[in-house]
């Protein structure tokens, strides 16, 4: 059996969604991949394993036997997986009485954080507080691979029934742009007017939240026009400059890119953005209950 010793996680993941959805490409949309990455993936694992897992035919896709016998015990190695994460980031958590608080921009809004952090330490004079700053690459800001324990993130969250938050901010949604920008000269702009323009956009494995800040559920069904990438907020201001794109932005964050040359515009048309505090679903340890409570006393939620 050595040929399987190097069979990753991921192949694993991979495998389960094709198997579960039975189509690549709603599987490699659900895990956020391409569909050709997810076939050549796939059929490395096949090779590996020296059996073909699914029959690919017109009428579709369909397990083979060996498939179907590698089907409950690829579920297992996940969830026992996600099971001795979860419990080495507690283990970890409980030596170090560390709260690990994961963010991808600061989230400023009136000093937040330091009037959370004086709330939680007054209850816990004890525990330590750890800043985490996790590239725009993850939307979950270190919730999802147990590197943060409780995280500063902007809904909607990919595998939402994962996780648990309370509101900390909802803001409306604003369009950022270069000022020379022929609609920058509007005080108010209709989302209608900007839809055939380029954006700015997170990077796909953002998933949802790429899709939330293309605002994909105002476009009515007709795909955005992506200019370029953006995985962090000095990247997102050299993009608006350079005019390859616009994008929206929250209210409370416009300050960090409307430095010279970028200005923000209210947008008619789009929903308000929520900014949250998240934590694993079932979690109870004591500290991140507290910083939870501690962020719900702040934000008057």
């Amino acid at each position: 059996m050595a040929m399987t010793t190097d069979v990753h996680l991921r192949d694993l993941r991979y495998f389960l969604a094709v198997a579960e959805d039975l189509h690549f490409t709603r599987a490699a949309e659900r895990l956020y991949v391409s569909q050709p990455a997810l076939s050549k993936q796939v059929r490395a694992l096949e090779r590996q394993l020296g059996v073909e897992l699914f029959r690919r035919d017109r009428h579709g896709v369909t397990l083979t036997g060996a498939g179907e016998a590698l089907l409950p015990h690829a579920r297992r190695v996940l969830a026992d997986w996600a099971e001795g994460a979860a419990a080495v980031a507690a283990a970890r958590s409980a030596q170090r009485g560390t709260l690990v608080v994961g963010m991808s921009t600061s989230p400023g809004r009136g000093g937040l954080l330091p009037a959370i952090r004086s709330r939680f330490t007054a209850d816990r004079p004890d525990a330590a507080l750890r800043v985490r700053q996790v590239s725009w690459e993850d939307p979950t800001a270190g919730l999802a691979d147990g590197e943060a324990d409780v995280a500063f993130v902007w809904l909607p969250l990919p595998d939402a029934d994962r996780y648990a938050w309370t509101v900390v901010a909802e803001e409306p949604r604003l369009i950022a742009l270069p000022e020379t920008h022929p609609l920058a000269s509007r005080p108010e702009l209709d989302f209608a007017d900007l839809a055939d323009e380029p954006f700015l956009a997170l990077p796909e494995s953002a998933g949802p939240l790429r899709d939330h800040w293309l605002a994909l559920d105002e476009r009515a069904g007709r795909p955005a026009r992506v200019g370029a990438e953006i995985a962090g907020t000095e990247e997102t201001y050299e993009a608006l400059v350079a005019g390859l794109g616009i994008c929206l932005v929250a209210e409370g964050n416009a300050p960090l890119i409307t430095l010279g040359g970028v200005v923000t515009r209210a947008v008619r048309g789009v929903s308000p953005s929520r900014y949250v505090l998240a934590w694993r679903e079932g979690d109870r340890r004591p500290l991140v209950r507290a910083y939870a409570e501690a962020c719900r006393s702040v934000a008057g939620a």
